[in-house]
């Protein structure tokens, strides 16, 4: 079977070829490889913070009325 990305392929082979002749010139000039340890798949989130900005507080959103409040202000409005 010919594969669709031969194209692809031939047009990236001159950057191939570029980085491995870099790669040998910085080998030649005396530079070194190193292979270091891989970082963690998943790295830990960052941990929250213990501050409360009191701005915040006041923002968010009330609870909704219970149903026995309703009730209340169900017979507060008849009386009236």
């Amino acid at each position: 079977m010919i594969s669709n990305h031969l194209s692809l392929v031939e047009q990236h082979r001159q950057h191939t070829d570029s980085i491995s002749e870099r790669t040998a010139q910085f080998l030649a000039s005396g530079g070194a490889i190193a292979q270091l340890p891989s970082p963690p798949r998943n790295p830990l989130p960052p941990k929250r913070s213990a501050k409360i900005d009191p701005e915040t507080i006041l923002k968010r959103r009330k609870p909704p009325i219970t149903a026995a409040e309703r009730k209340v202000l169900r017979k507060l409005a008849e009386a009236l």
